[in-house]
């Protein structure tokens, strides 16, 4: 099962500078544990205290993992998962 995830510039340090990297898991969850082991920190930069990190929306082929089931959200061969910080401002 390969799974592409997109890496937003911020969090490119833990992948050597890759936009995207490939992994791979039965939920969200799953794929970033996978993540964490060839990308060592990446995970502790998404979660928190087993939930997603307020301040990051991560989406599986173009929806909101906060509405599809958070860190048990399901992924299948081919799915796509972008992370994206969230953005503030005045």
């Amino acid at each position: 099962m390969t799974i592409e995830v997109r890496i937003p510039t911020i969090l490119r340090q833990y992948t050597d500078g890759a936009k995207s990297v490939s992994g791979a898991g039965a939920t969200l969850s799953e794929l970033l544990r996978d993540l964490d082991a060839r990308h060592p920190g990446l995970a502790d930069r998404l979660v928190e205290d087993g939930t997603l990190r307020r301040f990051v929306n991560v989406y599986v082929n173009d929806e909101d993992v906060r509405f599809l089931g958070g860190l048990d959200t399901p992924l299948t061969d081919g799915d796509s998962v972008t992370v994206l910080p969230a953005v503030a401002g005045g």
